[in-house]
């Protein structure tokens, strides 16, 4: 399920960033630092870039990277699928978008996939494909695709209690997939969160990653309009969001063909968001 529309209102960023968080083990015991860290929620021990906690704990939100003369963008693809879409996938839906991850390869653009867990279940081999090449990431959309607010494009509504257990099933199915290293990145279905979600996500160590740039593609029809939104909008250290969903963004890998050559025309080099999250930390730090 799509939720984003072309007018999602920008949420504000909290916080300041100066530190990874990384787990570490000790010479002295590295077996049962093993065991202690299989048990840990795979974010808080990924060694990735994140932002440091915001204002009272809360979980970082990142948007964009530095407006630098370093002229990055980060494509992010959504691979949306809600918890309760089974037997639409089962009636034939596609919620997956095979020539669009190969257009990427071919033009070997690095890309983050932020995947639902209930997206990796349907489409294991591809989730597993995705998460072991080089070229792309793979971070957490949440397992259900359930909103972390009320109101929320009628999305239904993850309980408070079971908000971190959400987000916690996504990793373990990526896991399952054979995903071997999921970014410790988790996108809120829709965009929607407020302090209470950041407040209930502090634990697990994710940075909530979210955009400036809205590329419209959620059930366009016109290819050419979704490629003019972004080259219309895109500035360095940008975050686009698009959609890996064929049923429901069906012109997504006609815009991308569109939009790359143009951009790397206009001199700008694609990142993945862990490059902008990295360059945002280090830029925080020299100033």
């Amino acid at each position: 399920m799509i939720t984003l529309v072309r007018r999602i209102a920008a949420a504000c960023a909290l916080g300041s960033a100066l530190a990874a968080l990384t787990a570490c083990g000790t010479a002295g015991d590295s077996s049962q630092t093993a065991r202690q860290s299989a048990h840990l929620p795979v974010a808080v021990r990924s060694p990735h870039p994140t932002l440091a906690p915001g204002p009272a704990g809360l979980t970082p939100v990142f948007e964009n990277g530095p407006r630098t003369r370093d002229r990055t963008v980060a494509l992010t693809f959504d691979a949306d699928m809600t918890a309760d879409q089974g037997p639409r996938a089962a009636a034939g839906e596609h919620f997956d978008n095979p020539a669009l991850i190969a257009a990427l390869r071919g033009l070997k653009v690095p890309a983050t996939v932020f995947m639902t867990g209930r997206w990796a279940e349907q489409y294991p081999a591809q989730a597993r494909a995705i998460g072991r090449d080089p070229l792309f990431e793979v971070a957490n959309h949440s397992y259900s695709h359930y909103a972390f607010t009320a109101d929320c494009y009628g999305l239904p509504t993850v309980r408070r209690d079971r908000m971190r257990s959400d987000v916690d099933r996504a990793f373990a199915a990526f896991r399952k997939a054979g995903v071997p290293d999921p970014m410790p990145y988790f996108r809120f279905p829709g965009g929607c969160y407020d302090r209470r979600s950041l407040r209930t996500l502090s634990a697990a160590g994710v940075t909530a990653v979210q955009w400036d740039v809205v590329s419209g593609d959620a059930f366009a029809s016109d290819a050419d309009a979704v490629a003019r939104e972004v080259l219309d909008r895109v500035r360095p250290g940008s975050v686009v969001v698009m959609h890996c969903t064929r049923s429901a963004a069906p012109v997504t890998e006609r815009a991308v063909r569109a939009i790359v050559p143009e951009l790397r025309e206009r001199g700008f080099r694609f990142v993945k968001v862990s490059d902008l999250i990295g360059a945002t930390a280090a830029h925080r730090q020299r100033h």
